[in-house]
């Protein structure tokens, strides 16, 4: 529940609040905070719902304690207490369940501790020592230079040619070898494939958001992510698909900015069609990858996005990955005759390995952590290092020119047309 620690808020609160349900549990708890150095003042009775009342109309302590007595549904009535609770905040809860189920369930949704009562002074002691010691103990990033934050928004030129897998590796690879703390947000909310590509369950953090946009907070954003790893969360949906987004695109952006301030690195896996119904999204994102093939279709729409990214998103750099290349047999398109028509070069090219493809899908792993190391894969780490190498600003005039563009698109595949090799009889 509670969002990451943030000391320099530490001022403006109150160190301590509690809300239980009965007048024992109230003594115990005033003796103790007495102890603490914190006001018995500050001990209330009414537990979870009067919390609830409190906090949502004044600021929240850094330690909570709030007691679930009397809650039919407490997994459920918690959710109530997370929408007004501020980032920062500890919570502690106190119920007379004793069940390892519930135990577990309340840590999972961000509770820090869970107390049986009746309540005991001794325990109470216990869960606050640690819980200062948490809060008191030295962040990681304490005294670390702050890196600026990296957003990737990966683009496909066509249905099918491997985006969602690019952008998953791409945000593993940020993760596990860059070592910054990435969020992949899927915005294919009906199809979206980036939790099954990390072989998770996508949650209701995206759906939730948009049924709900209030609610987005660095709170909402730490609950609703679904953890791959340590250092790799991922926003991802499975929306009905007889119900289309009722949004017009400032929950996405709402996202974007609250995933900024949690993590180092975004990588927004970006459907086209998006671009279309929410230009905005570009708006804030400094790069871009299309990811494209060898073919007359992917070549159009490359220079489509281009031109579109060239007029809405002058700010971004565009990299061009060709994925699924082929190392023995005959494009659509020659590749010289590709970039001769879209007018600037391949940055990257993905050679296509069906094996690695298939046993990528079979463990539930990025094709980038299932073929690391391997020539396969390479590609992909040289696509990190140079998003990295613009983004931190180690060489000067990185990035990659976008299609100045001359001439009509008709014109320009008109050639390829010609270049394509006849079918045989």
């Amino acid at each position: 529940m509670n969002a990451p620690w943030k000391p320099g808020t530490i001022g403006a609160r109150d160190p301590f609040s509690c809300f239980v349900g009965d007048e024992a549990t109230a003594d115990v708890v005033r003796i103790v905070a007495g102890e603490m150095g914190w006001s018995p003042d500050k001990v209330f009775g009414g537990g979870l719902r009067a919390a609830i009342q409190s906090l949502a109309v004044s600021a929240s302590p850094q330690v909570l304690l709030v007691d679930l007595t009397g809650s039919g549904d407490p997994l459920n009535d918690i959710n109530g207490l997370a929408e007004v609770c501020e980032p920062g905040t500890v919570v502690i809860a106190l119920g007379q369940v004793n069940d390892v189920r519930l135990y577990r369930g309340l840590l999972a949704s961000g509770i820090h501790d869970y107390l049986l009562k009746p309540l005991h002074p001794e325990m109470l002691r216990d869960a606050l020592a640690q819980t200062l010691a948490m809060l008191n103990a030295p962040k990681a990033s304490d005294g670390a230079v702050e890196r600026p934050h990296c957003a990737v928004a990966v683009i496909g030129a066509r249905g099918g040619v491997g985006a969602s897998t690019v952008a998953a590796s791409l945000a593993w690879l940020m993760a596990e070898q860059a070592g910054r703390s990435t969020a992949l947000l899927d915005l294919d909310v009906h199809f979206g494939t980036g939790a099954l590509a990390l072989d998770l369950e996508p949650g209701r953090g995206l759906t939730d958001a948009m049924e709900n946009p209030s609610r987005i907070d660095g709170l909402f954003i730490e609950r609703a992510m679904v953890r791959a790893s340590e250092k790799l969360a991922v926003l991802s949906a499975e929306a009905p698909i007889n119900a289309p987004p009722a949004t017009d695109g400032t929950v996405f952006r709402q996202l974007q900015e609250e995933m900024r301030a949690a993590f180092e690195t975004t990588v927004v896996d970006l459907p086209r069609a998006m671009l279309v119904q929410y230009p905005t999204l570009m708006a804030d994102v400094p790069i871009a990858v299309i990811v494209t093939e060898l073919t007359l279709a992917a070549a159009r729409d490359t220079i489509r996005l281009l031109s579109w990214l060239k007029t809405h998103a002058p700010q971004t750099q565009v990299h061009l990955l060709c994925n699924r290349m082929i190392a023995n047999g005959q494009p659509e398109i020659a590749r010289k005759d590709f970039e001769g028509s879209i007018e600037r070069k391949l940055d990257h090219v993905l050679p296509y390995d069906q094996k690695l493809v298939a046993q990528a899908a079979k463990l539930g792993k990025p094709i980038a952590e299932v073929g690391k190391g391997g020539k396969t894969v390479a590609p992909l780490g040289d696509l990190m290092t140079a998003i990295l190498t613009t983004v931190d600003g180690e060489a000067a005039g990185v990035g990659l020119k976008r299609a100045g563009g001359s001439g009509s698109l008709i014109g320009k595949l008109g050639a390829l047309v010609a270049k394509r090799p006849a079918k045989k009889a």
